[in-house]
């Protein structure tokens, strides 16, 4: 026959709790025996009964090295806890000072822009043409930089295709024009000899 299950709850009755006790006492003290030997772990146990008594067992030579070990273990974990609750306070303080940066870049940029001008003093508004005016030079001193390289570019192709030409007529070999070509090279002007005026 199956035992039914025991409901937990304060047994009201002194002498039927006193027995329990010491059942349950006994029982707790033997599987802390059991678990020290078979698993090889190190176990402490302090029990207090309602009346201040105390019950100890321990697998190493003293409940006091176990507690010491314990209160190594915490410490080292606290430490830990503590640490982590210090990274996570200062990544959060400089998410807060980034936020605010890009707020204040934000409104600048918007200033900028033209935007929310209304509300800027005669210096901050100054201090805006400057930023322009400096910009402004920046931006025309990139391009000049810009097109000082293209020229230089188009210098070397220019050199390249004069090299080019020089070793194609090198050794002596000229053009030689015929007279038509030399006609047509014949620049017509309209000067006049003789006096101003006549014709």
């Amino acid at each position: 026959m199956v035992r039914g299950k025991t409901e937990v709850r304060l047994i009201e009755n002194a002498a039927s709790r006193q027995v329990t006790f010491s059942k349950r006492r006994s029982g707790l003290l033997k599987k802390a025996y059991e678990l020290s030997v078979l698993c090889d772990a190190e176990v402490a146990l302090i029990v207090f009964s309602s009346r201040g008594k105390l019950w100890e067992f321990s697998s190493s030579s003293s409940i006091q090295k176990t507690m010491d070990r314990y209160m190594m273990h915490t410490k080292d974990v606290n430490t830990k806890h503590s640490a982590m609750a210090k990274e996570i306070k200062d990544l959060m303080s400089e998410a807060t000072n980034m936020t605010k940066k890009i707020e204040l870049i934000e409104a600048h940029k918007r200033k900028l822009l033209g935007e929310t001008l209304g509300a800027c003093s005669a210096a901050e508004l100054h201090e805006l043409g400057n930023q322009l005016e400096e910009s402004l030079r920046q931006i025309r001193k990139r391009k000049v930089t810009e097109q000082i390289a293209e020229l230089k570019e188009k210098e070397k192709s220019l050199l390249k295709e004069n090299k080019l030409l020089h070793e194609k007529f090198k050794g002596g070999r000229m053009l030689q024009l015929n007279a038509t070509e030399v006609q047509s090279m014949e620049v017509n002007t309209e000067l006049m000899i003789g006096r101003p005026g006549t014709l």
